[in-house]
């Protein structure tokens, strides 16, 4: 027999009203992020109105308070300004490291630092890709903001291996090399790790750099592709400035494997000679002052300049200086997300509740409570709608507008070749 229920509840004392209460809405809701929006209470009242509606309140039971519709709906709003801020998260990141982050409250509102950064679109400064850039250039020698340093030391007779290491934080402790000569090290060193770049030390005589070892002709150079040799009164080709160039480098190379008479092994920051210094004037005795480039390991955790390195500043995406997006800056396209999602959290909490109880009994019958279904229809419903809308804000990332682009102009470009093109007569 038919229970033949009305709005008017046999089965529970609570029922959900037809229409919810601007007034009671932020008493309700239990973070209170949207209070102060006129538009947020006005929407959330309203939401009462569209799950009584959407769950057959004019046919069946609805057993939830206003209080839980309006909790839905801050809980929705809330859940989408977290997607959305995780995509403009991603599209500002790499040139927002190192800025100033802020400070935040309970609710995740900003306290201080700088205002609406999540709805600007951040100017692209390429500012991570210059900091690769920069660490590349100063490995590889080509430049780079790191400082390079240039450090001396007197060898000693009969003494083959040095701790550079130990030298150059010497003379950085007291400003003054071996010599007594100033540094422009000083300070800079202490307790950190030097890299060494490269290592000097006095050339040959000119003659030897020229001519080898064991002479040669006058006017003899270096023929860059076999090493070969020829005199100054040989008849030269034009050639072009790539080769001048590729002779150049040759020719440093040839001074360290044919014309150089010392070498060097270099591990741990301890250096070794070939041949030992002897200290006189000997073949050895050019040895007996040693060059060496340098710089000091950065300290990944400390601050040069005024430039802010991510320490204090931005150093991921949870310091972005982001608020909770205001109700007012979202669209239609949000709102309507924000009702739907709302609505799936409603229908989990009514699953929720009616599974507490499988069937309610009354007169003469028995209700089955329907909790399953709408579980399950409210997790399918929140997972579409998360994915739907991240899916969205992916293919609007700012590289991704910046590969349509490309497509836009490649497809114009195509189109406009296929077009033949006009004739003129007269």
């Amino acid at each position: 027999m038919p229970t033949n229920l009305q709005p008017i509840s046999e089965t529970s004392a609570i029922i959900l009203s037809s229409t919810g209460t601007k007034s009671s809405v932020a008493a309700a809701v239990p973070f209170g992020v949207y209070n102060s929006s006129q538009y947020f209470l006005t929407g959330a009242a309203k939401q009462v109105d569209f799950v009584y509606k959407r769950l057959g309140g004019d046919v069946v039971d609805i057993e939830l308070t206003d209080s839980n519709v309006y909790a839905a709906y801050e809980e929705a709003v809330l859940e989408y300004s977290y997607i959305v801020n995780i995509h403009q998260g991603k599209n500002i990141l790499p040139d927002a490291l190192g800025k100033i982050t802020g400070t935040f409250d309970h609710l995740g509102d900003k306290l201080t630092g700088p205002s609406g950064a999540n709805l600007e679109y951040s100017k692209v400064t390429l500012s991570y890709a210059n900091k690769l850039g920069d660490a590349v250039a100063t490995q590889a020698g080509f430049g780079g903001t790191t400082p390079i340093y240039s450090a001396s030391f007197t060898t000693v007779k009969n003494q083959q291996d040095y701790d550079l290491q130990t030298i150059i934080s010497a003379a950085s402790a007291t400003g003054l090399d071996d010599a007594g000569g100033v540094v422009d090290y000083a300070g800079k060193v202490g307790d950190s790790r030097i890299i060494i770049d490269k290592v000097f030390y006095r050339s040959p005589v000119a003659m030897w750099r020229f001519y080898g070892y064991y002479g040669g002709g006058m006017g003899v150079v270096g023929n860059y592709s076999t090493y070969g040799q020829y005199a100054d009164d040989a008849t030269f080709e034009i050639i072009p400035t790539w080769q001048n160039k590729l002779q150049a480098m040759m020719y440093e190379d040839a001074l360290y494997t044919r014309t150089s008479h010392y070498s060097f092994e270099i591990f741990d920051n301890k250096l070794r000679l070939y041949p030992v210094p002897r200290g006189d004037d000997g073949f050895a005795g050019y040895l007996n002052r040693v060059w060496v480039r340098f710089r000091v390991a950065d300290n990944a955790w400390g601050e040069s300049g005024d430039s802010k390195t991510g320490v204090e500043g931005v150093n991921n995406i949870n310091t972005l200086p982001f608020d909770n997006v205001p109700y007012e800056n979202i669209n239609s396209m949000g709102k309507q997300w924000i009702r739907n999602y709302a609505l799936a959290l409603c229908k989990e909490m009514l699953g929720q509740i009616r599974g507490k109880f499988q069937t309610v009994p009354i007169p003469g019958e028995s209700v089955t409570l329907n909790y399953s279904s709408l579980l399950s229809e409210a997790q399918k419903e929140k997972d579409d709608l998360r994915q739907k809308l991240s899916e969205m804000l992916k293919e609007i990332e700012y590289v991704e507008l910046a590969k349509k682009e490309q497509e836009k102009v490649t497809a114009a470009e195509e189109t406009l070749r296929r077009v033949p093109l006009p004739i003129f007569v007269g």
